[in-house]
């Protein structure tokens, strides 16, 4: 390979509170952004890449999640043990995620240890080995998973809901595979997936904590330089481009799936938005008023005021191509027909009344109050990092954040749930029952 030549490019996207947020990118076309959180002791190291399920091709399909857990197994520095005993001996922690457009490795440790942080998440993502005896063994911890999550209905009716509402499309496949597929892809499969997604153009390393941007550069560069030697100059990996509509269907279907369980459990819903699109504040605020809290309209009506469930809520999911909203509740077999009706009310009621002014106080309230909340934690900046990056490109501060969500309007909210009612509709319940007519008058 080529030697990269050139300087690494450094730009800063924020500076408040005293909390500096900056960008850097790499020769080797790899970007580094961090945040700088005074007083922080600890500081939260995370490696993205931007693959996740739906970019499987035949063959592959269960590689994404396959490789979560196989670059834990070893690489040729270190095997599983020497993993696990890094961060043990320190009182730190690590840990991965895949999701559909992306996969994760992250940690948390002290601020003097993020030396050893970044090099064993670097040493990880960049030179794994995947033994074929860690493989054969981990196919079968998968295996053990995925039955785990089929045992769980509320899991298998959001799996299930994913692909109504998506149809055919790669993003309506599960995340972790299914059994057939795990048990179908080969050791060969999982390292070409490895080869061709985990480069050092795709990678975005973020942390947030106690820390100092250019050390962390400087550790970034020099373990992958140890990882891979001479890199190559290269500009980052583009992000993902939409291809269109992930969701094909004219009008939504019903799917019952048949078990003898205590509770029904009910998801009813619509494709959304993506994940670009402006509204996402809009959406945010409809999703907290209808279904995001104890005050909201789903939980004061369903559960409060008829005592017909005990969890239910709403959510929206975004992705490059398309979204999908979520209206849940597990509620007694017996008055699932009834809570489905009432959930698909809130909605309807939503789109022909609109929000009056207390509510819409309440929502965008609970929103920012949460937002700033949730930021308290490394970790949880450290994600919001590496999500902006991958995702939108462009780095909102907390003030630009709250500025978008207090800037919605009652009449964007309204505007939104008739345009979300108009779509095809689908409903996914698992439950002992024997046929869908229950929930026939659901689905448009």
């Amino acid at each position: 390979m080529v030697a990269a030549v050139g300087e690494p490019i450094t730009q800063t996207l924020s500076e408040q509170d005293g909390a500096v947020v900056r960008r850097t990118v790499l020769p080797s076309g790899a970007r580094v952004l961090t945040e700088a959180m005074p007083g922080q002791r600890s500081v939260s190291v995370g490696c993205w890449v931007g693959v996740g399920s739906r970019d499987e091709t035949h063959g592959h399909f269960g590689s994404t999640h396959f490789l979560e857990h196989l670059l834990f197994k070893g690489t040729e520095r270190r095997d599983a043990m020497d993993i696990a005993a890094a961060f043990d001996a320190v009182g730190g922690e690590a840990n991965a995620a895949t999701g559909k457009e992306h996969t994760a490795y992250f940690a948390r440790v002290l601020d003097a240890d993020v030396p050893m942080a970044v090099d064993v998440v670097t040493d990880m993502v960049t030179s794994a080995v995947l033994d074929e005896d860690d493989f054969s063994s981990e196919r079968e911890v998968i295996l053990e998973e995925l039955a785990m999550n089929d045992d769980d209905p509320a899991d298998v009716v959001h799996e299930r809901f994913a692909e109504l509402v998506l149809g055919s499309h790669p993003l309506a496949r599960p995340i972790g595979g299914t059994p057939e597929t795990i048990r179908a892809v080969g050791r060969a499969d999982v390292w070409d997936h490895y080869r061709e997604h985990y480069r050092p153009s795709t990678l975005v390393f973020t942390a947030a904590g106690g820390l100092d941007h250019d050390e962390v550069v400087d550790l970034v560069e020099y373990e992958m330089a140890r990882a891979a030697g001479d890199l190559a100059e290269s500009a980052p990996a583009p992000r993902r481009v939409p291809t269109g509509d992930a969701s094909g269907l004219e009008r939504g279907r019903t799917l019952v799936i048949d078990r003898k369980t205590e509770q029904a459990h009910v998801l009813m819903g619509c494709t959304g938005i993506v994940a670009s699109d402006e509204r996402r504040f809009t959406m945010s605020v409809l999703n907290t008023i209808l279904g995001g809290g104890m005050s909201s309209r789903l939980f004061q009506e369903i559960r409060e005021k008829r005592g017909l469930a005990y969890s239910v809520y709403s959510f929206n999911a975004n992705y490059a191509d398309s979204g999908y909203v979520g209206l849940y509740a597990g509620c007694s077999p017996a008055k699932a027909g009834q809570v489905a009706e009432l959930m698909l009310a809130e909605l309807q009621r939503l789109a022909e009344g609109g929000v009056d002014h207390e509510e819409m106080e309440r929502g965008i309230g609970q929103l920012s109050g949460g937002l700033v909340l949730g930021l308290e934690d490394p970790g949880s900046r450290m994600n919001r990092l590496g999500k902006s990056e991958l995702s939108h490109g462009r780095f909102l501060d907390v003030d630009g954040v709250l500025a978008e969500v207090r800037g919605v309007t009652a009449e964007e909210v309204q505007e939104l749930a008739v345009d979300l009612l108009a779509r095809p509709r689908s409903i996914a319940v698992v439950g002992p029952f024997s046929d869908d007519s229950l929930f026939a008058g659901v689905t448009r």
